[in-house]
C-alpha cells in the first residue's frame, strides 16, 4: 500500500476514458510505445501512484495506467462487486487491443490474479507484494471489515475508515496512525476512503485461494521486496508454488513501496520472454 499520491504528467502521455460493462466511466493514461501493459494499483492508490512506473516503462512498452472505480477521475456505480472491478480491468485490456500484460500491486495483485483466473485476456501476469496470509500464525482480516469500512464512509467518517484500514488491514501501529493524521497526503486518502471497503472485499480474510490460483494459465512473475513485510514474502513463496507457470524475483533493498527503477529491468526481462 503506497500511500503517496505524487506524479506529474510527462510528455507523450494522453488521458482517455472508456466505459466498463456496467456503464461506469473509467479514466486512464496511455504513454510509451511497444507491447501493452496495464497497471493495477492497490488500496489508497490512484493513477499518480503508478505513474512513475509507467514512465519508467514507456521506452519499451505502451503503459495503460487507470483509476480504479471510485477513485480519481473514474466514476462508480453501486452496488459494488469484485466482478465489476474485473470487468473494469477487461475494459482496460480491450483498450490495449484485446490482450495485454498486467501488473498488479498489493490488493491490485489479488484483483489481477482473480481476473486471470476468470479468463481475462492477460498475456503475462506480474504481481507485486500480493497480500495473502499463508501460515496459521499470520493474522487474518476479521469478518465484517468491508461492511464496517463502508458504514464509516457512508456516515461521513472518512478519517475513521482510513485509520481502521491502516490499523487492521495494513498493520500500522496505533501511534504511527496517529502521527499520519498530519501527513500532507492524508486528504487524498480520505477522498477515496469509500473504496477501502472494495479492497477489503477483494482480499477477503487474506486466505490463499489455492484452487483459483491453480487455474491461472498465464505465465506469471511474482515479485516481492527484500524488505517487504514478512507475510508478503511468505505469500510470494506460496504463490510461486501454486501458480502453474510462475517464477519469483526478490528486489534487493526494496520494501512494499513501488521503486520504478528497481522494477524496470525485472519487468523488461520477463515481459520480453526471457527465462
Amino acid at each position: 500500500m503506497d500511500q503517496s499520491q505524487t506524479g506529474s504528467p510527462p510528455v507523450g502521455r494522453s488521458t482517455r476514458t472508456t466505459t466498463s460493462a456496467d456503464g461506469t466511466t473509467l479514466a486512464f493514461d496511455v504513454e510509451g510505445d511497444g507491447p501493452p501493459i496495464v497497471l493495477v494499483g492497490g488500496a489508497f492508490n490512484t493513477r499518480p501512484t503508478t505513474a512513475p512506473l509507467a514512465g519508467a516503462l514507456r521506452d519499451r512498452f505502451t503503459t495503460i495506467n487507470f483509476d480504479r472505480r471510485g477513485r480519481g477521475d473514474s466514476g462508480d456505480t453501486p452496488p459494488y462487486a469484485v466482478e465489476r472491478e474485473i470487468d473494469d480491468l477487461d475494459a482496460m485490456i480491450r483498450e490495449a487491443g484485446g490482450s495485454a500484460a498486467v501488473f498488479g500491486y498489493s490488493s491490485g495483485a489479488t484483483l489481477a490474479l482473480k481476473a486471470a483466473a476468470r479468463g481475462s485476456a492477460i498475456s503475462r501476469l506480474v504481481v507485486y507484494d500480493a497480500p495473502f496470509a499463508v501460515d496459521d500464525a499470520d493474522p487474518r482480516l476479521p469478518p465484517g471489515l468491508a461492511d464496517e469500512l463502508a458504514r464509516l464512509a457512508e456516515a461521513g467518517r472518512r478519517g475513521d475508515a482510513v485509520e481502521l484500514y491502516q490499523r487492521v488491514a495494513v498493520g500500522i501501529a496505533e501511534e504511527v496512525v496517529a502521527r499520519m493524521r498530519q501527513a500532507p497526503f492524508r486528504p487524498a486518502l480520505e477522498a477515496i476512503a469509500h473504496t477501502l471497503s472494495y479492497d477489503a472485499r477483494i482480499v477477503g480474510d487474506l486466505a490463499l485461494p489455492t484452487g483459483l490460483i491453480r487455474s491461472v494459465t498465464a505465465p506469471a512473475l511474482v515479485i516481492d521486496g527484500e524488505e517487504s513485510p514478512p507475510v508478503m514474502r511468505k505469500a510470494a513463496a506460496a504463490l510461486v508454488r501454486t501458480l502453474p507457470d510462475a517464477r519469483r524475483r526478490t528486489l534487493a533493498g526494496q520494501g512494499h513501496d513501488l521503486a520504478p527503477e528497481a522494477l524496470r529491468p525485472v519487468l523488461e526481462d520477463f515481459l520480453a520472454g526471457s527465462p
